[in-house]
């Protein structure tokens, strides 16, 4: 039986979660941003010669490592940072 547009789209989906050697694949993001903000992402990821997807997913490793060397294993504030 052939399978329904919504049927695809999920398994589409399903498939790109867990792609990559690792496991770890790919979330969706959906979301509006205020237009100073994308204005300044377009002309960011132009000056540094990247997408504006590597440009987010730069900064956000880039801060997300800040706060982890801030934070001593196995203490209460790992496990909240890690809960999220």
């Amino acid at each position: 039986m052939a399978k329904t547009a919504a049927q695809r789209q999920a398994q589409y989906r399903a498939k790109r979660q867990m792609a990559g050697a690792d496991g770890n694949g790919e979330r969706q993001l959906s979301m509006w941003i205020g237009t100073s903000a994308f204005l300044g992402l377009a002309r960011l990821a132009c000056r540094y010669g990247v997408t504006k997807r590597e440009l987010i997913e730069g900064l956000i490793k880039i801060e997300d490592d800040r706060v982890i060397a801030t934070l001593e294993l196995d203490t209460p504030e790992w496990d909240e940072y890690f809960a999220a």
